[in-house]
């Protein structure tokens, strides 16, 4: 009989089929989250002048320390009704999606109006992409696979040689 805790237990979705060990994925949650605080201040910082621009690009770290903070760690945006659904979508995406969103997200204010404070508020932010990034890549192989791959391949290759007739 499945209950009412078994069903939504079931509907919980993890993205455990991405390669990703908890420690890398926690270490990327905490690089959003220091990202989302550096893109916070440095926007605020960055509005505080008479350009337009700058102003611009004050608002859209802001924006982006938002869009970080709701996506990564969801439970500090409680007081939004949106902010779980919005979290367990980005949790669907693959890797190198957050990848490309975060460094676009990133990059985009600097394009807009460059100087210090938008290059190093954004900096870590742009560094949770590249962590995403790499994360799509998948895990690096181990040498005891990596030794039987090559001597595989020399005995095919030797194998290759005799049948050719050639001297070994």
């Amino acid at each position: 009989m499945n209950t009412e805790g078994e069903t939504a237990g079931s509907a919980k979705t993890t993205p455990e089929d991405d390669g990703m060990t908890w420690w890398y994925r926690w270490l990327c949650k905490i690089a959003g989250v220091l990202g989302g605080i550096s893109c916070a201040i440095a926007g605020v910082w960055n509005c505080v002048t008479v350009n337009p621009l700058n102003i611009a690009a004050g608002v859209w770290m802001v924006s982006n320390a938002f869009v970080l903070f709701l996506c990564e760690v969801p439970f500090c945006c409680q007081f939004i009704e949106f902010a779980n659904a919005i979290a367990a979508r980005a949790d669907k995406f693959k890797p190198w999606q957050k990848a490309l969103f975060y460094c676009g997200m990133a990059l985009f204010p600097v394009f807009l109006s460059f100087s210090f404070t938008t290059l190093f508020g954004n900096g870590i932010a742009f560094a949770t992409g590249v962590l995403y990034g790499l994360a799509s890549l998948g895990k690096k192989g181990d040498a005891v696979t990596y030794a039987r791959l090559q001597h595989q391949k020399q005995d095919e290759e030797k194998m290759a040689e005799t049948a050719n007739g050639a001297p070994v």
